[in-house]
């Protein structure tokens, strides 16, 4: 009996120091001051400080500059995606194009330093090959 009043007591005592959370204190329109865990949105709202603070140093707030920070880098990464998808389909429909040319048309002839020279049919068939490859590794 005497171990269940001591434990009950030493949780009792140690249970508020281990729910400590940051609190914030502002003021709004009416003059009413507010404490909670959050901060208001787009108000300023100071820090309290706990005695069961880690080291006694407040938690500020994310500002909201960081969160347009965020933003911004969000939209010129996607940017930047939409910008490698659409080369990658204009790529993919000129491999597309090529290996039809190369598989329907056996006369083919390319321009070598300013002069037409026919492809032979080893050749043709290296690149219908290469290009094929080249459809199946980045093209869906």
């Amino acid at each position: 009996m005497r171990t269940f009043f001591l434990t009950a007591t030493l949780l009792i005592g140690i249970g508020p120091t281990c729910m400590a959370a940051q609190i914030y204190k502002w003021v709004d329109e009416q003059g009413v001051t507010h404490f909670d865990a959050q901060p208001p949105q787009g108000g300023e709202a100071a820090t309290v400080v706990t005695p069961s603070s880690p080291a006694g140093k407040p938690v500020a707030p994310p500002s909201s500059n960081t969160i347009g920070d965020q933003q911004a880098i969000d939209k010129s990464v996607k940017k930047q995606v939409a910008e490698q998808q659409a080369r990658l389909k204009v790529f993919c429909d000129q491999a597309r194009t090529n290996l039809a040319q190369l598989q329907n048309n056996p006369r083919l002839r390319e321009d070598v330093d300013g002069e037409m020279r026919r492809l032979t049919d080893e050749q043709r068939l290296e690149r219908t090959h290469e290009a094929q490859k080249q459809i199946a590794e980045n093209c869906q």
